[in-house]
């Protein structure tokens, strides 16, 4: 059952999942490099939980 689409969003995130593989297959540092850029771009935003208080 194929419908004609204007926008894929499907094809789209499978373009760039194989995309990103070809270049880590290439170069496997580069995943390491830009999860460590994501991670300190947003470090801020993940909170950290609170210790858990028993019997209050």
């Amino acid at each position: 059952m194929k419908t004609k689409k204007d926008f894929d969003a499907v094809k789209m995130m499978r373009d760039i999942r194989d995309k990103h593989h070809k270049e880590y297959e290439l170069n496997p540092e580069l995943r390491e490099k830009r999860l460590a850029a994501i991670h300190k771009k947003f470090a801020h935003k993940i909170e950290k939980p609170e210790k858990s208080r028993v019997n209050e």
